[in-house]
């Protein structure tokens, strides 16, 4: 079973990415610093959004931190190299996940749908990252990578533990297929460009 599969997306990113993305390294540390300050982010407006849900707060709390961890990570290393933090960028890949969220459902539905887009996010990260750490040249970044990698696949399935906590099952399971075509469908319409991890 390849690593896609794993992580259940229906389709692996165009291999042409990482080196594309060697090339533009700078760019895609930027992009990558935003990534994990969104991250952040995204966990604490799920935590004031359902304060209630004491095991998705319990767990999500120390998920900001690591994410925020990782920002600064990032732009340690890009200060080491001299790179300076650009400005962030609309992320098209996100925001075309966003307009498939349902609008107007029940509290329920809006939660499974959040929940199943940070898992996304969040196994599309781990493939890139993956990407990263074989395809690039640089062995401290490949191991840097690595880690990235390992740290977002424990992310992306914590998200669909989240959804199955929550929500039943008979609407996770057909709902989490929808997202995962859906996803394939925008990132195969998605032009490659190296200068973003999305």
């Amino acid at each position: 079973m390849s690593k896609v599969a794993i992580l259940g997306l229906k389709l692996p990113s165009d291999p042409r990415w990482v080196n594309l993305a060697a090339i533009s390294l700078e760019d895609v540390l930027t992009d990558h610093a935003f990534c994990e300050q969104k991250a952040a982010t995204s966990c604490i407006s799920l935590i004031q959004r359902y304060p209630e849900k004491d095991r998705l707060v319990q767990e999500l709390a120390p998920i900001v931190t690591e994410e925020w961890g990782h920002f600064r990570q990032v732009l340690a290393e890009m200060k080491k190299r001299g790179f300076t933090l650009g400005k962030q960028r609309k992320d098209v890949y996100v925001n075309a996940l966003k307009e498939h969220q349902v609008k107007g459902g029940s509290e329920e539905d809006v939660l499974l749908d959040r929940l199943l887009v940070f898992a996304l996010i969040e196994a599309r990260s781990c493939e890139r990252f993956r990407l990263l750490s074989e395809g690039l040249e640089d062995d401290y970044l490949k191991e840097f990578y690595r880690k990235f990698m390992i740290s977002e696949a424990g992310h992306y399935r914590l998200f669909i533990d989240l959804a199955h906590e929550y929500i039943p099952e008979e609407k996770v399971k057909p709902r989490w297929q929808y997202w995962l075509k859906t996803e394939a469908a925008i990132l195969k319409e998605m032009e490659i460009r190296g200068d973003r991890i999305h």
